[in-house]
This record gives C-alpha cells, structure tokens and sequence, in this order.
C-alpha cells in the first residue's frame, strides 16, 4: 500500500469523481484509476460503487477513509514536527473571491509573509459558490467568504467582521440630495450589480422583492471595480460593500445613499476543512488573518 495512492482515495472521496480527482492531483484520469483498483485488490474489497458516471463510497470505503484522513492528518504532523518552528516553510493556499482578494487579504498577506518569508503562499480567486468545493477538494487549505452566516456539517466557519452594504452614486445624482428616500424613488433608475448568482446580488433582490419592487432595470457585471466606475460616471446606482468604495467616498467620486438594505447580515468568514490537521503554518495564517481583519470589528 503506498502513500500516493492513499492520498489519491482521499481526493477521490472527496470530489467522487475520477476526472475531477486527476486535475486536482495533476495525474492522468487512468492513473488514478489504475491507483484505485490496485488499492481495492490489495484490501479485498469494494471502496466505490461505480453508478453510471456516479461514484459514491461503499460502507467499506467510508471505514477507510476515516482511518486514511487519521494516517494522512498524522504524516502532516511528523512531517511539521521535525522543521525548525521558527523558520515556518512549506506551502499554503488560500481561496476567496475577487472582492476579498482586492480588498481585504493584502494587508493579511503581508503580515503572514513577513513573518513566514519561507512559506510559499499560492493564492487563488475562485467565484463564491465553489469556494466551499475547493476545501472538500483539498485545492485549499483556507477560504474566505462574503456571505450571510455559513452553516456546514464538514467545515469549521468563523465569522470575522460584519460588512456593511449600501447604495453608492455619484455626487450630482439627483438621489443625494434627498435626506430620506422612499421606495418609489428608485423607479426608473438604473441599479449596478454582480451577476445573478452572486450571493450579495441575491440578497439585494431579495431586499428589493420583499419591498414590493420587481420591475428594476440592472446593469450586470463581473466585479466590483466596473460597478464603481460606472457609477462615478453617472450611469447608476451602485450596489456594494462599503469596503470596496472607501477610497472613492473619501475623494468625494462617491456618495452613499441614505437607505437601509433591509435584513442584510453579511459577514467576510474564514473556512478550513473540520478534518484537516491544523499545520503551524495554516494557524499562523489563520492568526494573522484574525488580527487584521478581525481588528476592522473595532474600527
């Protein structure tokens, strides 16, 4: 029994999928195939049922896996334990979407460099609906999400700032003018916002429905820098987190609108995988990212 090819059960159980397995390890679909029959033949029995194209773990495979995430989590640890602590080195990867990438992990990715100049950090931006994916995958060790609160059985989720979300216009929008706005006021305007599928988009059409307002007329795009250009330009009303536009509100491009998005509780989060061994490299980075982002509840 090799350790490769425990290592490329564990991915196949995790993704049930023999193709999707390979990318994830870089092998070719056949080899980890051949990898998993050799394993199956060497332990007597059955791990997957193949059902079609379906892949699901047989009751034997699941007892595996267990004891493979066990032998897998232990080598990490040995492995750990016989490196200089204070020299950190290895390799992190980290997923979020654009926003968080842009916005809020820099100023963490410098901390943790700083102190970890060794450690080689991969960053990489995934859309938020498959970010949850890329730690049952394995493709990552840490993700950051914007979301309203995350619930997972296989993930340990912690919240580290509220992030607020207001309409954004320019200065000579006749809207800022106003001091309070009614619902009827945005009729006929032209709202800027992520596509459809975008969990924030989805919270603002909820926000909207309740209120009675369907027949809005959007301008979709693919990230908030578009959505902010647009919007100093006159063309609408921006729909944003307010980390986004700091910069643009403090030069004066920007205005935010006097109304409340109601029933909005979204949260930047950090995720990493209930199973995983935490490495001292991943809770350093987990620390950092505590420190800095957590420290905006404060501000």
């Amino acid at each position: 029994m090799e350790l490769r090819q425990l290592k490329t059960f564990r991915t196949v159980a995790t993704t049930l999928n023999f193709t999707r397995a390979a990318e994830v390890l870089n092998y070719v679909p056949s080899n980890v195939t051949m990898q998993i029959k050799a394993l199956e033949d060497e332990l007597g029995v059955r791990l997957f049922d193949r059902l079609g194209k379906q892949l699901a773990l047989t009751n034997a495979g699941i007892r595996f896996l267990a004891h493979v995430q066990g032998i897998l989590n232990q080598l990490d640890e040995a492995r750990s334990m016989v490196l200089d602590d204070e020299n950190l080195s290895g390799t992190l990867t980290i997923s979020a979407n654009e926003v968080l990438c842009a916005y809020r992990l820099p100023v963490v990715f410098h901390l943790f460099r700083s102190r970890h100049p060794g450690v080689r950090l991969i960053f990489r931006s995934v859309p938020n609906q498959q970010l949850k994916q890329t730690l049952f995958d394995g493709t990552a060790d840490v993700v950051f999400m914007l979301d309203e609160s995350i619930r997972s059985g296989g993930l340990t989720v912690e919240p580290l700032v509220e992030e607020t979300f207001r309409l954004y216009a320019a200065p000579d929008h006749p809207l800022t003018k106003r001091r309070v706005l009614q619902l009827e006021d945005f009729h006929s305007e032209v709202f800027l916002t992520n596509e459809k599928g975008c969990t924030y988009r989805t919270m603002f059409d909820r926000g909207f429905e309740k209120e009675g307002m369907d027949s809005i007329t959007y301008l979709e795009f693919q990230n908030a820098e578009a959505i902010k250009q647009c919007a100093i330009t006159g063309i609408g009303i921006a729909f944003l987190p307010e980390m986004t536009v700091k910069a643009e509100v403090t030069r004066g491009e920007l205005v935010a609108l006097p109304w409340e998005i109601p029933d909005l509780h979204v949260h930047t989060q950090m995720l990493w995988h209930k199973d995983k061994w935490i490495s001292p490299v991943i809770l350093s980075f987990i620390e950092a990212a505590r420190e800095v982002i957590g420290m905006e509840e404060h501000h």
